[in-house]
């Protein structure tokens, strides 16, 4: 078998992210059993970031 791109067709069907039980995002990896937007699997807190604000929404002080 050829490296490149022959060899890049063979690797269907490798699912690395699925949809996220939690938030139902295409983020959740299989292999590390965490999902790289809401965080579970990970944690019982919804992952976010304070530089991330402007997607949120205004914090509540």
């Amino acid at each position: 078998m050829s490296k490149g791109t022959p060899s890049k067709g063979k690797q269907s069907g490798k699912d690395t992210h699925i949809r996220c039980r939690r938030c139902g995002k295409h983020a959740y990896h299989m292999r590390k059993k965490r999902c790289a937007s809401c965080g579970f699997g990970e944690t019982k807190k919804l992952r976010h970031y304070n530089w991330n604000e402007k997607k949120r929404g205004k914090r509540l002080d």
